[in-house]
């Protein structure tokens, strides 16, 4: 099946871009593993005509807001994000009228109408970043109250305004549970992921984004990690570090829309390219939501 799929890459004119959260066999079939910031980067590079998605809609959205001639397909078109289905357009609108200086800083995950209403989107590898370039003074960070709050304790000199929303498999990753971990694995350091709330975060030896964790993994000198963000990472981490041993914190840290991202699904969309539904944003939308995308990749240079 991966020699099918790789001589339908060339056939079709596609690329396959994955995120580090789906199944590692898709990974190590994709032209490009990252985690949304090094995707978002790698969507507005590339040079093939059709961009296939292996990852959730608001990813492949970005594709698209960043390549709007070319065609971009999702793997599974019913793979979304529970944090970005969390705000809307009209309740930002909102916010921004009772906070009218507010600088209203988009999370990626999150849908393009939200992105068209916003002034720069962030990922968890360059929020701080982004945020301590801005102007302003007053920041409505969404959809993700933790990520924001990650932030905010980096940046005190501006006030912040949180949206209520939050990662639901993250939210899974719980205080309880990862006492266990440490507990059994007694020479572990603790590797989480913002997204993750304080009760963890407070216990975490280093926070960081998707692509950061599997850094710090790779150069650090411990042999064990336990790992508080989505298990798809573990395929990365022991990939690069066979001698090294990563753990879960529990068994419940598992995106299933993810995961519904399969090689079944991905040499089927190569098959019938032609007759794909592609991702579709309306021209207004495109023109709008590009703005603080391409914002964000020139703040994070």
């Amino acid at each position: 099946m991966k020699d099918r799929i790789n001589q339908l890459k060339k056939e079709k004119d596609a690329v396959v871009l994955a995120h580090y959260y789906v199944d590692g066999d898709v990974q190590d079939i994709a032209d490009f593993v990252g985690d949304s910031y090094a995707l978002a980067k790698q969507a507005a590079l590339v040079s093939q005509k059709n961009i296939v998605f292996a990852g959730v809609k608001f990813m492949g959205e970005s594709a698209k807001l960043l390549n709007a001639g070319k065609h971009v397909y999702m793997v599974d078109a019913t793979a979304g994000c529970g944090m970005a289905d969390m705000v809307t357009a009209a309740q930002v609108k909102r916010v921004k009228e009772e906070y009218p200086d507010a600088a209203v800083v988009c999370y990626v995950n999150s849908s393009a109408e939200v992105k068209a209403v916003s002034d720069v989107c962030v990922t968890s590898s360059n929020a701080v970043k982004v945020v301590k370039a801005l102007e302003a003074k007053q920041i409505y960070f969404i959809p993700d109250q933790h990520l924001g709050s990650f932030v905010a304790a980096q940046v005190p000199e501006k006030e912040f305004i949180y949206h209520n929303g939050f990662c639901p498999i993250h939210k899974l990753i719980d205080e309880e549970s990862l006492l266990k971990a440490k507990e059994t694995h007694k020479e572990a350091l603790v590797l989480a992921h913002p997204e993750c709330e304080q009760a963890i975060l407070k216990h975490a030896d280093y926070i960081g984004s998707t692509a950061d964790i599997i850094k710090f993994a790779r150069t650090n000198t411990a042999n064990e990690y336990i790992i508080a963000t989505e298990i798809g990472v573990l395929h990365q981490l022991k990939k690069e570090n066979p001698a090294k041993q990563f753990f879960v914190v529990n068994d419940k840290q598992v995106c299933h829309d993810m995961k519904k991202v399969t090689l079944a699904k991905l040499e089927s969309i190569l098959k019938n390219i032609d007759v794909q539904e592609e991702v579709k944003l309306c021209d207004d939308i495109i023109e709008s939501a590009k703005k603080p995308l391409e914002k964000m990749l020139d703040l994070a240079k």
